[in-house]
């Protein structure tokens, strides 16, 4: 596909231009700090995509200053009575050095033990909670994967987890392959099952547009609220966005 991209500005806000071969110019704006970014159409003219911009400023404004409100993690220090969340629900966490290896264990009270040699700094500390969460990801992801695979009828080649920036999964069409991302192991189990529903839909409908929306709404009539539970979440102390 041929895709070309390019930056203008409408009135003092950057828009990213991007150019593909699809049929309806698309608009969003993105968190954590309101980028702007148009998906239009290879005919439509640049002065037609100024307009569509103009005329749907104040609508970007408004989400712009969501995102300007929206509460940030703190920046995690990995001490003992800092907040840690799993599958939405909320952990104290409880540093415990010892001379094995690192592990997490969930204990009573909505308790995190996290077990580390002795003179981890923080960042040793977090790499030991993120493979926590990899595999627990991995654990969930297969049946969540087989149901939904039967009820859509699509199959993928293969499907991975990895820290993103910019969303919550993709899907390489061509490929057959699904990503999703690392930071859904502390989101609601619901929102995980909605990223994997919305990113084998892609293996129907490559793009955004309403019959992407049509299937959706028919095998997840809920798919809305946990996009929006997501767009919620508080966004961590680095600026990834979704």
């Amino acid at each position: 596909m041929n895709i070309e991209t390019h930056r203008i500005t409408v009135g003092g806000i950057p828009v990213e231009v991007v150019r593909k071969a699809i049929k309806n110019l698309h608009m969003g704006v993105y968190p954590p700090h309101g980028r702007v970014r148009v998906a239009a159409p290879l005919a439509v003219s640049n002065d037609a995509v100024r307009l569509a911009v103009i005329t749907r400023l104040g609508w970007i404004k408004r989400q712009r200053e969501k995102f300007d409100a929206q509460p940030r993690q703190s920046q995690r220090e990995m001490v003992n009575g800092e907040s840690h969340y799993f599958l939405g629900q909320r952990y104290r966490m409880n540093v415990i050095e010892h001379k094995g290896a690192g592990k997490v264990v969930l204990g009573n009270k909505a308790v995190m033990d996290l077990y580390v040699r002795p003179g981890f700094d923080a960042d040793q500390r977090e790499k030991v909670l993120q493979r926590w969460y990899r595999t627990q990801l991995k654990a969930l992801v297969p049946s969540l994967l087989e149901k939904w695979q039967q009820t859509l009828g699509v199959k993928v080649a293969d499907w991975g987890i990895k820290k993103m920036k910019t969303k919550w999964g993709g899907c390489n069409v061509k490929a057959r392959r699904i990503w999703l991302n690392l930071e859904l192991a502390k989101k609601p189990v619901q929102c995980l099952e909605y990223i994997i529903v919305h990113e084998l839909v892609h293996l129907l409908e490559r793009h955004h547009n309403d019959r992407f929306t049509t299937y959706m709404d028919k095998f997840m009539p809920r798919w809305r609220y946990f996009r929006d539970t997501l767009s919620k979440s508080p966004l961590r102390h680095e600026t990834w966005k979704y």
